[in-house]
């Protein structure tokens, strides 16, 4: 079965960095894009950053654009949400996800979350 496990999240000082991990096991890796979504408190879940399935593109929100890096290795099964400069405003839950599209239907695989925690 599909899964994805995150891992990195922390507490942090503004301005300061953080490193996200994301494992995934269960589906070809290499095949799918992958993403990462936040949800601070009392807000939706927010896409922050998107990777397509070879690596070759990447897309941000712009509220993280010039600040966040994601990136993926293939043959670890890993993504990877590299954070500088952080802000108060980047405090949440940071999630790691990728869409399937079994027999044409389509299948959203989220895992579990990792906290981030931006203050002084």
């Amino acid at each position: 079965q599909v899964q994805l496990a995150e891992s990195g999240g922390g507490l942090v000082q503004p301005g300061g960095s953080l490193r996200l991990s994301c494992a995934a096991s269960g589906f070809t890796f290499s095949n799918l894009a992958m993403s990462w979504y936040r949800q601070a408190p009392g807000k939706g879940r927010e896409l922050v950053a998107l990777i397509t399935s070879t690596g070759n593109t990447t897309n941000y929100t712009d509220d993280v654009k010039g600040r966040f890096t994601i990136s993926r290795d293939n043959v670890k099964n890993m993504v990877y949400l590299q954070m500088n400069s952080l802000k108060p405003e980047d405090t949440a839950a940071y999630y790691c996800m990728t869409r399937a599209r079994p027999y044409g239907y389509v299948a959203d695989y989220w895992g579990r979350g990792t906290q981030v925690t931006v203050s002084s």
